[in-house]
This record gives structure tokens, sequence and C-alpha cells, in this order.
């Protein structure tokens, strides 16, 4: 489980940045950065990377997150997407998120090997969302945030599946990709949505 060990080695307030919505084939990329004042709430304990937790019990950690400790949350859309490229585009939504956050951290613990430009010190954790507590929680934020905008997409294109998969490429998204096409909400520089759109060019015929 994480906890609070790389927060407390560092002087000063510690946040956590993380980020959800790299590999999908559709929606945006979300990013949440979270600050825990109070290390002794109770719900901490249950505390843990959003994917090793289910549904219901990450909307209810997120509503504890939410009121309790100080966050932002930061969003890069499908047109930065397959411009900056996905990398990119995490790393400027984690910047937003820390900017949405409306508080100065001394040092920022990142998930992953990258790290974001941000106005302070930071670190980046390998697996950070199951060593530290302040990633852990951003992990969540960042998560249920993400999955809420996929369900409300889910309304307007309820053929993808997004509700479940999340704009993940799962058998019944790609299947619906090849029979219905692309949407606004694809990304189009990413397989296998580039190359139907290739496949469509090539089939309009040339005019005269």
């Amino acid at each position: 489980m994480p906890d609070f060990t790389l927060e407390n080695a560092i002087e000063g307030n510690v946040c956590g940045l993380d980020e959800v919505g790299r590999g999908p084939l559709a929606g945006p990329v979300i990013a949440s950065c979270v600050y825990i004042k109070d290390q002794s709430l109770p719900f901490l304990a249950e505390v843990n990377d959003s994917k090793k937790l289910s549904e219901k019990k990450r909307i209810r950690l997120f509503d504890k997150i939410t009121s309790n400790c100080v966050y932002g949350v930061g969003v890069c859309s499908i047109d930065e997407i397959d411009e900056l490229n996905i990398l990119q585009a995490s790393l400027l939504a984690m910047r937003r998120a820390y900017e949405d956050m409306a508080m100065i951290c001394d040092h920022a613990l990142i998930d992953g090997n990258k790290l974001a430009n941000l106005p302070c010190p930071s670190t980046a954790v390998v697996k950070g969302d199951s060593v530290s507590l302040s990633i852990a929680a951003a992990s969540i934020v960042a998560k249920v945030t993400r999955d809420e905008i996929m369900k409300e997409l889910h309304e307007e294109y309820p053929e993808y599946g997004w509700a479940s998969n999340a704009g993940y490429g799962s058998k019944k998204h790609r299947d619906a990709i090849h029979e219905i096409g692309v949407t606004p909400h694809h990304r189009k520089s990413f397989m296998p949505v580039r190359q139907i759109l290739i496949d469509q060019a090539q089939k309009i015929p040339k005019s005269s």
C-alpha cells in the first residue's frame, strides 16, 4: 500500500500528480494534482492505485479526497493529443492540474519516469501510485473524472461502449470504429483510427 514515506522525506508542502488516459483510442487525457495536509485522515488507509480499486470504492474515495484535500484537475483535448503527441499532452495536463490546484507547493511527486514543466522542484516516481499516497489520491481523482467524461460521451455515442471501456481499444470499440466510423472524440493519430482514416481517404475517387 502507498504511504507518506516519500512526502515526509522532503521538506515543505509536497503534492502528488498522476494522469489517466494515455492509452485509449478516444477521449481526453486527464491529470490530477493532490496535496494532503492532514495525513491522519481515516479514509487514507483505503487509498491505493486507482487501477486496484473497484469503481464503487474509487467514487467514494474521490468524494473524500476532493472534500478534505487540496486538488486540481488538468485536461488535454483530442486536438492537443494529436498535435503534441500523447506524452507531451499528458505532461501538459499535469501542469494544468498543478495550476488548477491554486496552491504553491515546495515539491511535486510525479507518477512515471518523466517530469512535467512545473514551477516547483519535482521528482519522477516509477509506479508512484503504488508508492506515494499523494500520487495514489491523484490517480483516483483523475480516473473518476475521466470515467465520468466518457460516460457522458457514451450517451451521445452508445455504439462504442465508452461507459464500460472508457475509450480503450476493446473488441466492441474497435468493431464499432470499423463498422460505424470515426467520431470527433477519437484520437486521429492513434492506430487503428489513423489507419481507418487513411483507408477511407484512399477510397475517395479523384475528381477529373
